[in-house]
């Protein structure tokens, strides 16, 4: 439980050394009405590598669990990285929270609910809404039989819970310490998305997936930016971010940009040649040596400083 300002300083401490590809962060966020008009209660945030997970506490820490730093960094200085992946399940609500909130913009976000979308097989018409949380776990998870039969009971024994805060116990993520059924539910929600992320990332990641690869990331992008609109959102949560015309008006732009690569494919290979002939020759000003190493979240968040400091630009 990170409640303390000490204990969100060992958070960043922790969590900045932690590699960034694949990614090592999994969060999902909890509150009343999560959303602009709600609240932020409890960040859950899994770090896959140490197999720790840590219940940010926003509700006791406030705005000061986004601006308190160590070494310069801070957890807005992580959640808005573009450079450090950080991995949800529909990133909607929180990313409206966090922005409205917190002025916290999230950036570097791979969303699971999109990606399980993305690559799931069948034709357009198959792609029209989104799946829930708990049917990709059903369905998709590498967990056994009686860890998803555990993982459905946490999530009964929260929702009975939730029924009596309609009864009239109100509140209920706000109430400290917090109810261990609660607890459990917050800790579940976020264990499970690494799993879910390895089996969709594989697919999108197949050559022949490409181009749903850039629907999704495109797509994730379009919902962070939706969410710190003025504008309120609108329509049916369960729908998918694209239509069977969409699709294939994509699929059409699609193609016509493969078809014209594929034209200037002898252009590029000459190119390539000269480029390569150059660095032979030692003309080549701009070419670095290569890293073979693994990038740590705290190297990328120092780039991104340079860069800033640079007046330069990243996306």
């Amino acid at each position: 439980m990170v409640d303390t300002q000490l204990s969100l300083r060992s958070l960043l401490d922790d969590v900045t050394s932690f590699p960034t590809n694949p990614p090592s962060l999994f969060l999902d966020l909890e509150g009343d009405n999560l959303g602009r008009h709600g609240s932020i209660s409890i960040i859950s945030l899994f770090d896959a590598p140490r197999n720790t997970v840590y219940l940010v506490d926003v509700h006791c820490l406030s705005g000061e669990a986004f601006t308190i730093t160590n070494h310069n960094v801070s957890f807005k200085t992580i959640l808005e990285s573009s450079t450090i992946p950080k991995v949800f399940f529909d990133v909607r609500n929180g990313s409206d929270a966090l922005f409205n909130l917190y002025q916290v913009s999230l950036n570097g976000v791979k969303d699971i609910q999109l990606m399980e979308l993305g690559c799931r097989p069948g034709p357009e018409s198959s792609k029209k809404y989104v799946a829930d949380l708990a049917k990709c776990v059903a369905k998709s998870s590498a967990i056994s039989d009686p860890q998803k039969e555990e993982w459905q009971r946490v999530k009964q024994d929260a929702a009975r819970l939730f029924d009596a805060q309609k009864r009239g116990f109100r509140h209920i993520f706000r109430k400290r310490p917090l109810a261990s059924e609660i607890e459990q539910f917050c800790i579940q929600n976020v264990i499970v998305l690494p799993g879910l992320h390895d089996v969709y990332d594989a697919k999108l990641c197949r050559p022949s997936e490409k181009f749903w690869q850039v629907q999704v990331q495109q797509a994730t992008k379009d919902r962070i930016k939706l969410s710190q609109t003025l504008q309120e959102q609108d329509g049916s949560k369960t729908l998918g971010p694209w239509s069977e015309w969409e699709i294939e008006q994509a699929v059409e732009e699609w193609n016509e940009d493969v078809m014209f690569n594929a034209m200037h494919e002898d252009e590029e290979e000459d190119w390539n040649e000269d480029l390569l002939q150059n660095i032979m020759n030692g003309d080549c000003d701009d070419c670095d040596e290569s890293d073979d190493y693994k990038d740590s979240a705290r190297d990328c968040i120092g780039w991104e400083e340079d860069m800033l400091e640079n007046g330069e630009q990243f996306d």
